[in-house]
């Protein structure tokens, strides 16, 4: 059964092999084309397609919508982008230049009467009505990051953050185009999907503004004969992705937990994100070389599927993933040295055909080893670029103690004592910097035990000494009264952090030779525990009785007229993809994967998609909290 990640590949190949099936046979000759993209196209594509695998495709040259374009002739240009005016009137401009012979257009999202009709004048006036061969609506306006685990935007990915979302002076016009905006990506999302889903989430919220509008465009695609994008539905054979089952879209708020996104990390992805900022599954990490020279930049580190070491420990404790490079290492010398030993004792001391060619029959061991020489290469240039990220992650957790604040905030999450006082923490020069400080006492004032003011005002202080900006303060502590106001949400979002413990040291890297030096960084394993959305999750797909999903709404778009009565007998949810508006974070994605693995039967196969508005670390959330916290302080003068 095919990923999400693998049919919006599979769509975006189409339309490079100009909008027909792929060959089937492997030898075919691919049409040469170009790719225009805008900045969104790109963000799409450059995660799930490598520049090989383009030219593979046929892809010669792929450029900016908005650059300064050369004419090619007798050569197919295939543009991916937005119908938005800007580029739109590029793409007038370029038929007006006559820039290409032929033109095939792949518009992100549905493309409007009005502007379809004002792009054919365009082309009638220019003359190139002919050179246009094809105009397609894509339904693949979002990123896959991983099979399971997508965002709608990236660059300019401000539009659709908690901040634009949360923020006092909003006009409705703008709230309006950003839910449509939301809502025009998940519509996508369902038709690549092949699925239709039913629809819960929490009332009075910006997700309910979501599923109401997403509600609607479902419907009123299902019920239009001729514009139906759902006729290969999972209710009828050859269905979608998920099983002959509906799926459950789980819309929720980001104002239900602002604990996670602040949340010390030990998983090796969401450490990436957290301290080396991780995008697109490309991270840029500086070593001695790049860090000497300031004319050097330095090389991205492409973190893919195709990366089998990367896939294997993304979600594995950070100690863990320093003691799987070590073993790959050893592992990676041992196969050297088998071929040079071999070498040896034959005699052959060049890597050259000629020496290779002498060899007789007999020598078939060798043979194969010289064959598995690319193979070992391409192991040892990603032990070493992992090595380099890992080696950068340590610097961060020795020099910000990131292992002494995880170990702080799951023993706050769990509500167990603290071995030192927080003021104490705060105030020790030595611990962490003023933003690690600053994220350690939101987590303390969300998730742990009340204090009186007075203690708090002291915590206050000592933040502010140590060199925080509280600006955020003032839009956490209003957060937290409206909460309080809800007990039905505090309920289940309260927060059970599964707590820590510490095993035996390294063992595998204590030994001499290590790539890493340990010393004073904890070997902390994490006890496995749900984050508040896992939890929701795991109420919503079983259907369990519970006050506060009990009141979600459930809305149905194949039902003729909308309601949102939740039925009595209702089946759990074999699939479900969790929707969070106002941005997501890798530390809930892995939590909703540790969750349905341990979900999985050999008679029943259950899957989740986790899926964000946007896709923010720590220090980019304490920013919006920021800006938040700064309207309060100052507010807007009508």
């Amino acid at each position: 059964m095919l990923t999400l990640r693998e049919r919006q590949i599979n769509a975006i190949k189409q339309m490079l092999n100009l909008n027909s099936q792929q060959p089937k046979a492997l030898a075919a000759e691919p049409v040469w084309k170009i790719l225009i993209y805008d900045r969104v196209g790109q963000d799409i594509i450059s995660p799930i397609i490598s520049i090989k695998e383009l030219r593979e495709l046929g892809v010669t040259l792929h450029v900016q919508l908005h650059s300064d374009r050369d004419s090619i002739p007798d050569v197919p240009a295939v543009y991916f982008c937005l119908p938005t005016d800007e580029n739109l009137d590029r793409i007038q401009q370029d038929f007006s230049n006559g820039l290409y012979d032929i033109y095939h257009l792949n518009f992100l999202a549905p493309i409007t009467r009005s502007k379809i009709e004002n792009l054919a004048a365009a082309a009638l006036h220019a003359g190139c009505v002919a050179n246009i061969h094809r105009v397609y609506d894509q339904y693949v306006n979002f990123i896959s990051l991983e099979d399971d685990f997508f965002i709608l935007k990236h660059q300019q990915s401000d539009q659709l953050s908690y901040y634009a979302i949360n923020r006092a002076n909003t006009r409705d016009e703008e709230m309006e185009a950003l839910m449509d905006s939301i809502v025009d990506s998940l519509f996508a999302l369902f038709v690549t999907l092949g699925n239709v889903p039913i629809i819960r989430c929490p009332r009075n919220s910006a997700a309910e503004m979501v599923a109401r509008k997403l509600e609607k465009k479902l419907r009123e695609n299902l019920w239009d004969a001729r514009a139906n994008l759902f006729h290969m539905d999972a209710t009828q054979a050859g269905g979608g992705v998920f099983s002959f089952q509906r799926p459950v879209l789980l819309l929720l708020d980001r104002n239900m937990d602002l604990a996670t996104p602040l949340h010390h990390t030990w998983s090796y992805q969401a450490l990436v994100h957290d301290v080396l900022d991780l995008g697109l599954n490309l991270v840029y990490v500086e070593d001695e070389a790049t860090a000497a020279s300031a004319r050097k930049k330095p090389k991205a580190c492409d973190l893919d599927r195709n990366d089998r070491f990367w896939v294997t420990h993304k979600g594995s404790p950070f100690p863990t993933v320093a003691e799987a490079i070590q073993e790959e290492l050893e592992s990676y010398r041992n196969s050297e040295e088998e071929i040079k030993r071999l070498k040896t004792s034959m005699g052959i001391e060049g890597e050259s055909e000629i020496a290779f060619s002498l060899v007789n029959d007999t020598t078939a061991l060798l043979t194969s080893a010289v064959n598995s020489l690319p193979q070992l290469m391409e192991k040892k240039r990603l032990i070493d670029m992992h090595t380099k990220i890992a080696t950068a992650i340590l610097n961060y957790i020795k020099a910000r103690r990131l292992d002494s604040y995880f170990e702080i905030e799951e023993k706050i999450m769990s509500k167990q004592t603290l071995d030192k006082p927080l003021l104490e923490l705060l105030r020790d020069a030595e611990f962490g910097q003023p933003e690690d400080k600053l994220r350690l006492y939101i987590i303390y004032y969300i998730c742990g035990q009340q204090l009186p003011e007075s203690e708090l005002e002291r915590l206050r202080e000592a933040l502010q000494a140590a060199g925080c900006d509280l600006t955020a303060l003032a839009y956490v502590q209003r957060w937290k009264s409206i909460m309080n106001r809800s007990p039905s949400i505090s309920q289940v979002t309260q927060y059970e952090g599964g707590g820590t413990r510490t095993v035996s040291m390294f063992t595998k890297l204590v030994s001499q030779g290590s790539s890493f030096v340990m010393e004073g960084v904890k070997n902390l394993v994490v006890k496995r525990h749900n984050l508040p959305v896992t939890k929701i999750t795991e109420q919503v797909m079983e259907c369990r009785s519970n006050a506060e999903t009990d009141d979600y709404l459930y809305l149905d778009p194949k039902l003729l007229k909308g309601g949102d009565v939740l039925p009595k007998n209702r089946a759990p949810f074999q699939d479900a993809v969790v929707f969070m508006v106002g941005g997501g974070n890798y530390i809930e994605y892995q939590n909703l994967v540790d969750f349905i693995k341990q979900k999985q039967t050999s008679n029943v196969h259950r899957r989740i998609i986790y899926g964000a508005s946007t896709l923010t670390n720590a220090r980019q959330f304490l920013k919006e909290l920021s800006a938040l916290g700064n309207e309060i302080q100052t507010p807007a003068t009508s």
